[in-house]
């Protein structure tokens, strides 16, 4: 059955713009039989990691994975960490599950939520390792900026759900939102930036985000990305 989003309350911010997308037969068959036995649903109640993953390891949120290519692979680098991948989209969603079965790794799990509702509700405080949000959807248009992600209150809540000393990763290749992200996580006062303004391509003291086919065809055609690493203080 397909999954039902509800508009949003007044000025909540979601992870995604509601938009059609085409899901091919493979996507759609991983979906149907691979899915299920990586989902966590949203069921009111706070994760419990452990329990979920059967193991107790370092927990990274990854928030909007597209289709999959990055997670899987820094989920093929970091055996020894969990990662909780947040998407809405079918087509993303069974794309992961078959990268992931194909890869036979065991150490992500899929929720097909709205990443806002996920942070607020199936985060505990200071849980977390990690936070990627890699090239979240730009919003280009002036007029739309305030629907961007990387904003407050969400940047706050993000933080919150940080271990101390654990980090919060962004990428974009929109110089514009790149500034704009700079200036809100800058100003969120549990968090550091750990470069004077932008991380090096790819950079984290921990845990890097890869090269990914799109990245790559972004550089030869002279398209900038921008990373930024901010690490939660105590």
């Amino acid at each position: 059955m397909e999954a039902e989003f509800t508009g949003p309350p007044a000025r909540h911010i979601r992870s995604f713009a509601m938009r059609r997308g085409h899901v091919t037969a493979g996507q759609r068959r991983a979906y149907e039989e691979l899915v299920p036995g990586l989902s966590v649903p949203l069921s009111g109640g706070l994760l419990d990691a452990r329990k979920v993953f059967g193991r107790e390891a370092p927990l990274v949120l990854e928030i909007g994975f597209g289709m999959g290519e990055t997670t899987a692979a820094i989920a093929r680098e970091h055996p020894e960490i969990d990662f909780l991948a947040v998407e809405v989209y079918k087509a993303g969603i069974g794309a992961l599950a078959r990268r992931l079965h194909e890869g036979g790794l065991s150490n992500v799990r899929i929720v097909e939520q709205d990443a806002v509702q996920v942070a607020k509700e199936m985060i505990a405080p200071r849980c977390l390792h990690g936070v990627h949000v890699f090239f979240p959807d730009p919003w280009p248009k002036a007029r739309h900026h305030k629907r961007r992600l990387i904003a407050q209150p969400f940047v706050g809540i993000l933080a919150e759900c940080l271990k101390p000393g654990g980090f919060l990763h962004c990428a974009t290749d929109w110089e514009n939102y790149a500034q704009q992200m700079l200036e809100v996580l800058g100003a969120e006062p549990r968090l550091r930036n750990l470069h004077e303004t932008y991380a090096p391509s790819a950079a984290s003291p921990w845990c890097q985000r890869p090269t990914t086919k799109f990245h790559s065809r972004g550089e030869r055609l002279g398209h900038g990305v921008w990373d930024l690493v901010f690490q939660r203080l105590t």
